[in-house]
């Protein structure tokens, strides 16, 4: 019978051909510094170039490499959730594939997570991007602290090694927007981080355009608080206190002879104003339903079109 491994290495693939091989030899040479007993998971998530097939290849080279191609496009988040089910390892590393995630960090994880703590992140220290990704992150963890009441951090990823235990916790929660970050601050567990260096994309530049930047922000933002509900309720009992006191007003000030000829350009403004704002209300409501929506459809997190060296 064979033996369940000690690390399980997961690691979601999207336009990663050119990087697959390089990938597996620097992950196994830094896991094999801490055990011999691991898997290399990598889930193809319907890449458009050949990336499963460089998975196969490699795959049949490496029995510890296991590949999951995934049906369709389910999204990174789905994809470390499909590699989590399989994953067996009592620890279970989940990096990126561009490797801006360096492998060579995997040992110090582990020794971190080895003091007594149930996951450890890693936290980079020298983030390789250009300014306007500074700025967007830097801009989007800002709104989400003060729409959450919550301390995010923008230097923390995906990347880092987590007890079995916080995974299968994880991985039980049906919830279908699947940001770790989020699941994390669910599930709880103790944790620690450590300080690394993130270096250049070896594909030479993010797989996330504007929209799909823009989609998981709002996604994260909806799934995480509800405070912008609250928000809008504030700002429509607010409004109507102004609308009551401008009433006031309008009356006293007709009554004393100020306003003689109705204003056409107030009426008007006034009217796209509160309609607009009516919209914008509308909107967020809207979202929250929708979200609701979509988590009682009840669609699969992933599936799982073939394997290689899966049981």
């Amino acid at each position: 019978m064979e033996r369940n491994p000690k690390i399980s290495v997961v690691v979601p693939e999207y336009r990663g051909e050119n990087c697959v091989e390089e990938l597996v030899q620097r992950v196994a040479k830094s896991v094999n510094g801490i055990t011999e007993e691991y898997e290399i998971i990598l889930v193809n998530d319907a890449s458009p170039d050949n990336t499963w097939l460089k998975i196969v290849e490699v795959g049949a080279k490496n029995p510890k490499v296991k590949g999951i191609n995934l049906a369709r496009n389910f999204g990174q988040h789905n994809a470390i959730t499909a590699g989590l089910t399989y994953a067996k390892g009592e620890w279970i590393v989940i990096m990126d594939c561009d490797l801006q995630d360096r492998p060579e960090d995997i040992p110090s994880l582990y020794a971190k997570a080895q003091e007594g703590y149930d996951y450890v992140v890693a936290r980079r220290v020298v983030k390789q991007v250009g300014w306007w990704k500074r700025f967007s992150s830097k801009a989007f963890h800002a709104t989400l602290d003060w729409l959450s009441g919550a301390h995010t951090d923008a230097a923390i990823g995906n990347f880092g090694i987590y007890n079995k235990k916080v995974m299968d916790a994880i991985v039980a929660i049906p919830q279908q927007n699947r940001g770790l970050q989020t699941l994390l601050s669910i599930v709880g567990f103790s944790n620690a981080f450590v300080d690394v260096e993130q270096a250049p994309s070896a594909r030479g530049g993010s797989s996330y355009t504007l929209q799909r930047l823009f989609k998981q922000a709002y996604n994260s933002i909806i799934s995480r608080t509800n405070r912008p509900l609250k928000f809008a309720v504030k700002l429509g009992f607010t409004l109507s206190v102004l609308s009551f006191i401008l009433a006031l007003y309008n009356i006293v000030a007709r009554w004393i002879g100020i306003i003689q000829v109705p204003g056409y350009t107030t009426t008007v403004f006034s009217i796209w104003f509160v309609g607009g704002l009516m919209l914008l209300m509308m909107g967020i409501l809207g979202l929250y339903v929708g979200k609701i929506f979509d988590q009682l459809k009840g669609h699969p997190l992933f599936v799982v079109g073939e394997t290689v060296n899966v049981d």
